[in-house]
């Protein structure tokens, strides 16, 4: 057994089969993954990695299997060793493994047009994991892990897939307490203990699908991680100066024709510090913004909820100010997320007298929520008043804005 100190979850323990897991290749990678990509150099203390995360991951999975099992009616079997606990478990190790270089920083960017999920299944099948599965697996395969990552076959599988990427999982539960504790600021934070209290199986009547909802008197605990969640995206994943260096590494990526590995041995090569290395050594203009710190300063900023019709005339006017300032003068961000939609599925509250409604019309909070969609203009330091001034006028033309 292998007992790792965590500084979210305290004293993490893992078996065999996740203890060898641990010591691969694969998964100590991503002790070289910042969990936020260049968010470090911002918000000092968030040097923390991909690593710790899905360890954290790891862990929650089994108190969220605990937590389902004992009210699962038999659904879910209750013995620690239970196989369906265990892949559980090492599927939220494991769902991180095709991360590229500082994580979502530039995730479009793999050969052959993968994606980091399809990169974690490609590294799944490598020899070194399957002959750890093999001698460690007690009847778990990557196949079933592999399976169990897509969304599982059976309905019990779809119910565990869920505790690892679904409307309330253990990616959710974990990031949003390690990041708000290492960016040292309070907006992730949430009663996890309460919402493990109140979790259960339901089973949506309208599909048929077994989720994970929370019974009526969690609903303050489930507005509570999404409020966390929301903050987060606006104060800390959507911060204007990381935003810049975000795309200052795609402008870079882009200019050299780096893309990431297809191949899971050569992946397995990079991580921020190869790709650092070669920004210490680049000349490049986007290089040394990152390196340096200098960075282009916004020149424009939309409101932070742009309505749609408000959002195609910020993009219809794009084009123009492009081809006045010429090529490389803008680099333009979207961020956008709906903060209260929590995956494809409805989460559903379970009533004090047994009946289910859906998550927004249980909590007025919830209910009131609005998509985040903000564009953000940079521009090289001499061009920021003047594409400032040209952004303002035709956008006071297109009709209502909000400027920096």
């Amino acid at each position: 057994m292998l007992s790792i100190r965590d500084p979210v979850h305290g004293f993490v323990r893992a078996d065999p089969l996740e203890t060898a897991l641990v010591n691969s290749r694969p998964v100590q990678r991503l002790r070289f993954i910042h969990q936020l990509g260049f968010t470090f150099l911002v918000f000092p203390g968030a040097e923390h990695s991909r690593f710790g995360h899905v360890i954290g991951a790891m862990h929650l999975a089994g108190r969220v299997y605990d937590a389902l099992c004992s009210k699962s009616g038999g659904m879910l079997p209750g013995e620690s060793r239970a196989p369906e606990r265990r892949l559980a478990r090492v599927a939220a190790l494991l769902h991180d493994l095709g991360h590229a270089p500082f994580s979502h920083s530039a995730e479009d960017l793999f050969e052959e047009g993968i994606d980091h999920e399809e990169m974690t299944r490609r590294l799944l099948g490598s020899p070194e994991v399957e002959e750890i599965f093999a001698r460690h697996g007690d009847g778990i395969t990557t196949a079933d892990v592999r399976r169990l990552l897509q969304g599982g076959g059976t309905p019990t599988e779809r119910l565990l897939a869920k505790i690892v990427s679904g409307e309330l999982d253990v990616d959710k539960m974990d990031y949003l307490l390690r990041d708000s504790l290492f960016c040292g600021v309070r907006y992730g934070t949430y009663d996890l203990e309460r919402l493990l209290d109140t979790i259960l199986p339901i089973e949506d009547p309208e599909t048929g699908e077994w989720g994970i909802g929370v019974d009526e008197g969690g609903v303050h605990a489930l507005e509570a991680l999404v409020m966390a969640r929301y903050y987060m995206f606006t104060q800390v994943y959507f911060n204007v100066t990381g935003k810049a260096l975000e795309l200052h590494l795609n402008e870079w990526l882009e200019e050299r024709g780096i893309r990431w590995p297809a191949a899971p041995e050569a992946f397995l090569a990079q991580d921020d510090v190869s790709v650092w290395s070669a920004l210490r050594t680049s000349d490049s203009v986007h290089a040394r913004a990152l390196v340096e710190r200098r960075h282009f300063p916004v020149a424009f900023e939309t409101r932070e909820h742009l309505p749609r019709e408000e959002k195609e005339r910020f993009e219809a006017l794009l084009p123009r100010v492009r081809a006045r300032f010429g090529p490389g003068s803008l680099l333009v961000s979207n961020s956008a997320k709906d903060p209260h939609r929590m995956g494809r599925s409805r989460v559903l509250v379970r009533r004090f007298d047994g009946s289910l409604e859906p998550m927004e019309r249980a909590s007025q909070f919830i209910r009131h929520l609005s998509r985040i969609d903000r564009y953000r203009v940079y521009t090289p330091p001499p061009l920021r008043d003047e594409v400032a001034a040209a952004l303002r006028e035709q956008w006071a033309d297109a009709g209502p804005y909000s400027s920096s």
